[in-house]
């Protein structure tokens, strides 16, 4: 019995260290710009959150122990719902982001960028240069 609860302990502590260290991969998102960056980095701490919290959740019920059974259930469904406000929210960014490309010009910091057609490795897209 002693040993079922020394090997709960050693599991619970494996995928809480699991989660701390996920965040670390997720960092290469490709050329999204900074706030969509910033929005995917804190999305996926909520996520990893969530399996952390949702891991304690079941250390308590297998331990029979409704303090940490409630305090995971309550951790998983919070990290949950902040989860799916910072989806909504970097799904608005990049909307807004596309938006520019329905635009021919459009001016930033004094300069004018129009839309152009460019062509490279036999892919045909539209890109701004600055005027």
């Amino acid at each position: 019995m002693k040993r079922n609860g020394i090997y709960a302990s050693i599991l619970a502590a494996a995928l809480l260290v699991a989660c701390a260290v996920a965040p670390i991969a997720a960092n290469a998102q490709g050329s999204l710009d900074q706030a969509s960056k910033h929005r995917q980095k804190t999305k996926n701490d909520w996520r990893n959150l969530s399996y952390g919290s949702g891991a304690a959740t079941a250390y308590g019920l297998l331990k029979h122990d409704k303090t940490v059974t409630i305090l995971g259930a309550a951790g998983t469904l919070y990290s949950l719902n902040r989860y799916e406000h910072d989806r909504k929210s970097q799904s608005k960014i990049d909307h807004d982001r596309a938006s520019y490309y329905g635009r021919s010009s459009y001016r930033q910091n004094g300069h004018r960028y129009v839309r152009k057609l460019v062509t490279r490795n036999g892919r045909r897209y539209y890109t701004f240069v600055r005027a």
